[in-house]
């Protein structure tokens, strides 16, 4: 099929004029590949803080646990009720007082100024003495929601 002269298909004349306007598609596109790159990557980036962790001994299985109060000082001395005990020895009596009552819980108060290393420290002894319940004691802040408010 051939093109005639006259045909609207065929100018003599140039239909090129200079443009104004900025075009935006290739800004677009590159974003839209910048954007992809960056959701990519951003998860891996958070992945990476690096932490020291603090290292205990294997645990024992745990076994169903009923409650006594350990409470760790600010300077990392442990008590059992109100006398104070070391690690060794706390292991030993929980392990005694689980042979006497099963359903045993162990209730851990631990001052907000002991380092982690300590606390977790005690809390593998209470998981090797076979204590399968163990719950930490906390304290309300004032002004707090849940926390109750005195009277106007």
């Amino acid at each position: 099929m051939a093109l005639r002269a006259n045909s609207p298909l065929v100018s003599s004349e140039t239909d090129f004029k200079t443009m104004s306007e900025i075009n935006v598609t290739p800004l677009v596109d590159v974003m839209l590949v910048l954007l992809t790159i960056f959701m990519i990557t951003a998860p891996f980036l958070l992945q990476s803080v690096k932490v020291k962790l603090p290292e205990t001994s294997p645990v024992a299985a745990l076994k169903p646990a009923q409650a006594m109060v350990v409470s760790v000082q600010p300077d990392g001395k442990a008590f059992l009720g109100q006398k104070p005990i070391e690690l060794p020895a706390l292991e030993a009596r929980l392990k005694a007082e689980l042979a006497k009552a099963p359903e045993l819980t162990v209730q851990l108060r631990a001052d907000a100024g002991v380092p982690y290393g300590r606390i977790t420290e005690v809390m593998a002894s209470v998981s090797r003495a076979g204590v399968a319940k163990l719950t930490f004691i906390t304290a309300h802040a004032p002004g707090k929601a849940g926390a109750p408010q005195g009277k106007r």
